[in-house]
């Protein structure tokens, strides 16, 4: 019987779906999380009689024909793309991107990636590294001797002395933009790194081509919203019960041909 075929792969879909809710709701306080969809699509059909074949019995043409499905499959699960809300901080290396754009970094591996959590820290040598220790690209080392940092919305990072009423330059922050962001693949950590999807990055000062501006002393929050997520979790619920429900009718109904004598 294909009914219990077809409920099998919407409970999977409707279970993978939960999956990627579970997900968004525990990341609610992630830096510059964006939420992600589920995304199905139908399966084959079974062409019984196709539309607009002739009709052997008298030669009219079947207008409409007969297709069964063959049940549901997942298309993706892509990032929607959302500017979270900007929270104050008040740290000289809290930065926050406002608009389109993400942070480059540089991995252990030389490879290049993504990320538009702006919690930055400062190493032991006064680089300015990702909480996870990976530097920010181009690499700004701030004096050990330097009494504050501060940060314009041009990305340009200047450092104060006890000694000089000037700033001193240290380097500019560039941001990275991507013809087609929803085709970076997440390596976790908040970063992303480009694919073929993504097209190649590219970079430039923050404010131009584009690119929002930095905001020194702020973080991006989650895009989660809660209370979607909550409701689409209830529709999810639901539609995983709909489908166990026809799979015990169609059990039911195996059940009673079996028995028949």
């Amino acid at each position: 019987m294909r009914a219990l075929k077809i409920a099998a792969t919407g409970m999977s879909a409707q279970q993978m779906r939960v999956e990627v809710i579970s997900n968004n709701l525990s990341n609610m306080s992630t830096t510059g999380y964006n939420a992600r969809r589920a995304e199905f699509a139908d399966l084959h059909y079974q062409q019984v009689s196709r539309a607009g074949s002739i009709n052997a019995s008298d030669g009219t043409v079947l207008p409409t024909g007969v297709q069964l499905g063959l049940g549901v499959r997942p298309a993706s699960v892509s990032v929607q793309l959302q500017q979270g809300a900007l929270s104050a901080t008040g740290g000289d290396l809290d930065i926050a991107i406002d608009g389109q754009g993400y942070l480059e970094v540089t991995l252990p591996s030389g490879r290049a990636a993504y990320t538009r959590d702006g919690g930055l820290k400062r190493s032991a040598d006064g680089l300015i590294v990702t909480s996870e220790g990976f530097p920010v690209a181009p690499d700004i080392v701030i004096p050990s001797d330097a009494r504050s940092i501060s940060i314009n919305g041009d990305g340009e990072v200047y450092a104060y002395f006890n000694d000089t009423t000037e700033a001193q330059v240290l380097g500019q922050f560039n941001l990275a933009g991507f013809t087609n962001p929803k085709g970076l693949e997440a390596m976790g950590s908040n970063l992303f790194v480009e694919t073929e999807a993504s097209g190649p990055a590219l970079t430039a000062s923050p404010g131009e081509d584009g690119l929002g501006t930095l905001r020194q002393g702020y973080l991006e929050d989650s895009s989660v919203d809660a209370v979607r997520e909550v409701t689409e979790l209830i529709e999810a619920q639901r539609g995983y019960e709909l489908n166990a429900k026809v799979i015990s009718a169609a059990d039911q109904m195996l059940g009673a041909t079996t028995q028949v004598r």
